[in-house]
């Protein structure tokens, strides 16, 4: 394109050639020009649209403004609903916590009064001077939030894994011949050598000896398995009961026997009755402790009792 200047000061005419490139640059340049003034011009209304008091204007700032509140709304809504989710499932956790707890205390022998698992611990403290306290975030306080409930579950796991334990072992505890067999506490021969009173010569006494009339109840040591009751040649009528982990209690010489095999008998049940059957020389109750089939002393569980 050739453009042809002409002017009364100029004694010449000039001409100017203007390439395509020339024509998309001037353009462009346009376009960019009436974009930035539109925009400003936008910009301007909306910052203003209420000091112009134009109807126009305001209802398309109120209706932007709507729009992003919903909006905002709509994601706290969604952040409030799954953070209830976490605060049920949270609730939940404490109350199988504090369950646990209860039976934790009772398991360990701790009075109730002692852990009040249904209080709200005493918590306080000054604020600090140094460091001014800040408003949590919602990504903060959702972190915190996932955080303890991953501590509470921890916590479970490891309370159910101790109350297991603390279980085990009172049942083990059960289970051990600790409690006096007959209500007596004089016994004419205890475990070890001694004379024997039948053929004189020395020999080991595998048991204790407690006397007692005929009739006196027999109570089992511990809870087991009965796994003999029968007369024996040398221990007359006897029960043998089988206590787990290698234990075994035998009651000789009973004058009548209140079980039989394969019953399963509770810590403290009447078992027999003191007689005076078998290798004798009067009514009383013998009493051995075995464990993995060698005797041991009897007084040695029955004072661990006391």
């Amino acid at each position: 394109m050739h453009i042809i200047l002409v002017s009364n000061r100029l004694t010449k005419t000039r001409s100017l050639t203007l390439s395509t490139s020339h024509l998309v640059l001037g353009g462009v340049l346009l376009s960019f020009l009436v974009v930035a003034l539109a925009g400003g011009l936008f910009y301007l209304s909306l910052r203003h649209a209420a000091e112009l008091k134009l109807p126009f204007l305001e209802s398309v700032v109120i209706a932007a403004q709507e729009q992003e509140s919903r909006r905002t709304e709509s994601f706290m809504r969604e952040n409030l609903n799954a953070m209830a989710v976490k605060l049920g499932q949270m609730q939940a956790q404490l109350m199988r916590l504090d369950a646990l707890g209860e039976r934790l205390s009772a398991l360990a022998g701790f009075k109730p009064s002692e852990f009040r698992f249904s209080e709200m611990p005493g918590r306080g403290g000054a604020l600090s001077t140094t460091v001014p306290p800040q408003n949590l975030s919602l990504p903060e306080f959702t972190r915190q939030l996932d955080q303890v409930s991953q501590h509470m579950e921890n916590r479970t796991d490891y309370l159910g894994i101790l109350e297991s334990q603390l279980f085990d072992a009172k049942v083990k505890k059960k289970l051990m011949p600790t409690i006096p067999p007959v209500d007596t506490t004089w016994s004419a021969s205890s475990f070890g050598w001694r004379i024997d009173p039948i053929t004189g010569m020395q020999a080991m006494h595998e048991g204790i000896d407690f006397i007692s009339d005929v009739g006196t109840p027999i109570f089992a040591a511990a809870g087991g398995l009965v796994t003999v009751a029968e007369f024996h040649h040398q221990y007359g009528n006897m029960v043998e009961i089988d206590h787990g982990n290698d234990f075994v209690t035998r009651y000789a010489h009973a004058s009548k026997l209140l079980v039989k095999v394969g019953d399963v008998v509770q810590r403290g049940r009447k078992i027999a009755e003191v007689g005076a059957t078998g290798r004798v020389t009067g009514p009383h109750l013998h009493f051995e402790v075995r464990y993995r089939g060698a005797a041991q002393d009897p007084s040695r569980f029955l004072q661990a009792s006391r």
